[in-house]
């Protein structure tokens, strides 16, 4: 069976996708004070990396880990109900870009194998 990165469309389908997520993230004023300060360009361009990655796609991700990388955030009161607002703003954007239901579902699961390392817990 071929990689999610390869079915959800590759790196031009990751790249959309960063792209209307972060607009999604930034409007939704549940989780967007944690973008406060933030350089967007460059979040893009890590998450495009790590998505590609967590998606069995290649491997160039150069950001910190998951712990490390939201601990910061964590401090500033990031918790359960702001991870599943990013998780909804995600499947929201996938479901845009016409992703099949059972791809958003596996979508999910991967990102619920970093909750509590981006919770820190």
């Amino acid at each position: 069976m071929s990689s999610l990165f390869d079915r959800i469309g590759g790196k031009d389908a990751v790249m959309a996708a960063v792209d209307i997520f972060y607009n999604k993230v930034m409007a939704d004023d549940r989780i967007n004070m944690f973008f406060e300060g933030i350089d967007m360009k460059d979040q893009r361009r890590k998450q495009i990396l790590f998505l590609t990655y967590a998606f069995g796609g290649p491997n160039n991700y150069d950001g910190k880990g998951m712990r490390d990388a939201h601990e910061k955030l964590v401090a500033k009161g990031l918790n359960d109900n702001h991870f599943n607002a990013v998780v909804e703003d995600l499947a929201a954007t996938l479901k845009e870009l016409g992703v099949t239901e059972d791809m958003i579902q596996e979508v999910a699961a991967i990102a619920e194998t970093t909750r509590n390392d981006v919770l820190g817990k």
